[in-house]
């Protein structure tokens, strides 16, 4: 039992960690960006939409270098149902309804669905290959062209004073984005860790402890900004971290990690996590199609979310 309870707050401060230690390294980055004249827009697309993420990339490689890959599809796949059912339903019972103002039928919501596809399609045979992940990850760069190419216009002229004026590298935030990096890692490891020592305490497959608990963790970063943004009055924000989370961990937190090592795919994440997100996916995919999410959907949204957990501790 003491043993239990070291892990368990071994896990609570290593996760606590890793999620501030990437906030901390995603607003300093985003700063510098600033700084050195990068467009705002740039830094968002890039830097700030891959920081919201950086929990799960991190702690994926991580497990992969402890030799717990199975520990990457859970977490990816959790995350990402956390990010549909959790998230969207908290953005919409905050704001209802939550309204989407900017054109999501073009590529975001096809990339969104396409993603989740193709994710399944490359694990169904319990193997996820290194060409597999090559074109995950280019998929995701042709994306972030895109996103790029599309944004350009949305940049006005004046703009290009302020990036002259703003030349000078703070020396500040490169101290922070040093030492965040350094906790990010820390935390991940200790994280991977006291997964690995839990499901051995208490009998429980590693896989499904990072489907759960891990999943839910790394998620907070955008749960927070989806409560911060609502509550500023602008709740879609949360549709679009929701749209690009997902799609950066289908397409690159289970890229890089197996360019690293090999993965080994659950087959009873596959059976059900994997089942639960094809799912998820395509209610999302419906219920933006009017371009709101009222209050009883996000409710809705929230039931899917009590049900997989419960379901996945045999509770329901």
């Amino acid at each position: 039992m003491q043993d239990l309870i070291f892990w368990s707050v071994i896990f609570i401060v290593s996760l606590f960690t890793l999620i501030k230690a990437s906030d901390f390294f995603t607003d300093a980055a985003e700063k510098i960006g600033i700084s050195l004249g990068i467009s705002p827009f740039l830094v968002g697309v890039t830097i700030v939409s891959v920081g919201t993420s950086l929990p799960e990339l991190v702690s994926s490689i991580i497990a992969v270098y402890q030799n717990s890959s199975e520990i990457v599809f859970g977490n990816v796949v959790g995350s990402n149902i956390a990010n549909i059912f959790l998230i969207i339903g908290t953005a919409s019972l905050i704001s209802s309804p939550l309204r989407i103002q900017y054109e999501l039928i073009n590529v975001d919501l096809p990339l969104f669905v396409g993603s989740a596809f193709l994710l399944s399609l490359t694990v169904l045979d319990n193997n996820f290959s290194t060409n597999e992940a090559i074109i995950c990850i280019l998929g995701y760069v042709i994306y972030v062209l895109y996103t790029i190419s599309s944004g350009k216009e949305e940049q006005g002229s004046e703009r290009n004073g302020d990036r002259n004026s703003k030349k000078t590298l703070p020396l500040k935030q490169i101290v922070i984005v040093i030492a965040s990096s350094l906790f990010v890692f820390l935390g991940a490891t200790y994280t991977i860790e006291s997964v690995t020592k839990i499901s051995e305490i208490l009998n429980i497959a590693k896989e499904l402890i990072a489907l759960s608990a891990v999943a839910l963790g790394t998620s907070l970063p955008e749960l927070i900004v989806t409560i911060s943004a609502a509550k500023k009055g602008n709740p879609e924000i949360a549709v679009g971290n929701v749209l690009g989370s997902n799609i950066f961990n289908s397409l690159v937190v289970m890229g890089i990690p197996r360019l690293t090592g090999n993965l080994v795919i659950p087959e009873d994440v596959i059976g059900g996590g994997l089942l639960v997100l094809l799912a998820g996916t395509i209610m999302f995919f419906f219920v933006t199609q009017d371009k709101q999410v009222t209050r009883w959907e996000g409710l809705i949204f929230f039931l899917f979310y009590g049900w997989f957990i419960g379901d996945i501790f045999g509770l329901v």
